[in-house]
């Protein structure tokens, strides 16, 4: 199915993606500005991936950075740009883009493009939550011999600006991107890793777009708890943050969260909520969905949790989630579990129904 965007899918799929951002996935504030931004010059268009010949090339746009950096921008000029500096080093031309994740922002990754260039989106994303690695938006191409990553990136202020574009290896080119984001400040836009249709639906997440949709247009209707029953999962925790620490380590935002409830709520995260503990006991880890909520019912990124914020936690199992085929890799979960100092990697879990 071909459609077009509207002015209804913009608060759905930014408040849809911010919860399954699971505390990372960007901003509201942004992601609505950017989307509005693109319905203003042009006519983005969402297609299902059925519309394509398995062999027409997509590219993923993202965001990449810690989203606490204190001096970040990433304009849409910027990601203009850097899909411009990936399309100059490809061999044919692309035929449509996709996202790399559902996230405030990161569900419209892909719709300023769009009206811009007419390229169409692919109601398709590299995974169907937000992930903090970009080896785990990647749909297990780091396990393909001889596969070259070409990334395009921009971002910054004037005083901190960078953009170029790098090929090689997957994980040594986003490396170099991940550098490049604390270069500018801590975000950089980024256009990467071309890629046929037919394998980015294999190994992807088909449906990602209306997913988040329509999980929006059930959590503006019905607050938390509507989300939460959406997903199958509940509110498993309500309480006031008395301990909270975050550090950029790796253009990642790593740290914790603790409530003052009875159970000693704790959340540890790497720009997304890595593990749940209740009275000591882990109850939940990535992949599963691990998602924060001021008193006002609004989702609240990990980046924006403070000491004396009131909070509450949802919790949904990643049974539920459309997700990629690299959240069933535990090599993807190494660089994640060595900044927190311990391991969650989902072995002998069953993860996705996609």
């Amino acid at each position: 199915m071909k459609r077009q965007l509207t002015h209804e899918d913009i608060r759905a799929a930014v408040y849809g993606g911010a919860v399954l951002g699971g505390g990372g996935g960007g901003f509201v504030g942004r992601g609505l500005r950017t989307a509005e931004l693109a319905l203003q010059v042009g006519a983005p268009q969402l297609w299902t991936a059925d519309e394509f010949a398995p062999e027409d090339l997509t590219a993923t746009v993202a965001l990449v950075g810690a989203p606490a950096a204190a001096d970040p921008l990433v304009l849409p000029t910027h990601l203009l740009r850097a899909l411009e500096l990936l399309r100059r080093d490809l061999p044919r031309p692309l035929a449509a883009i996709h996202t790399n994740e559902n996230g405030a922002e990161t569900t419209i990754n892909g719709w300023f493009h769009s009206a811009m260039t007419g390229l169409p989106v692919i109601d398709l994303a590299c995974n169907g939550r937000a992930h903090p690695s970009s080896v785990m938006g990647a749909m297990g191409l780091h396990q393909q011999d001889g596969y070259r990553s070409v990334q395009g990136y921009a971002g910054g202020k004037p005083y901190t600006y960078v953009e170029g574009a790098v090929a090689g290896g997957l994980e040594a080119t986003s490396s170099v991107v991940r550098r490049a984001s604390v270069e500018a400040g801590g975000w950089v836009g980024v256009a990467r890793n071309a890629i046929e249709v037919g394998y980015a639906t294999r190994h992807g997440a088909p449906g990602a777009i209306g997913f988040a949709i329509e999980l929006g247009h059930r959590f503006l209707a019905d607050g938390p708890v509507g989300a939460a029953r959406h997903l199958g999962g509940g509110i498993v925790a309500t309480g006031t943050v008395r301990e909270y620490r975050c550090e950029q380590r790796e253009g990642l935002d790593v740290g914790v969260a603790v409530l003052d409830d009875a159970e000693g709520t704790t959340l540890h995260f790497v720009n997304e909520y890595m593990t749940l503990e209740l009275g000591g006991e882990r109850r939940a880890a990535f992949p599963d969905l691990i998602t924060t909520f001021d008193t006002d019912g609004a989702p609240l990124a990990s980046a924006d949790v403070a000491v004396g914020k009131g909070l509450s936690v949802l919790c949904a199992p990643a049974a539920n989630l459309l997700l990629s085929s690299t959240m069933h890799m535990p090599e993807v979960y190494a660089p994640v579990e060595e900044l927190l100092g311990f391991s969650f990697a989902p072995e002998g879990r069953t993860l996705a129904h996609a």
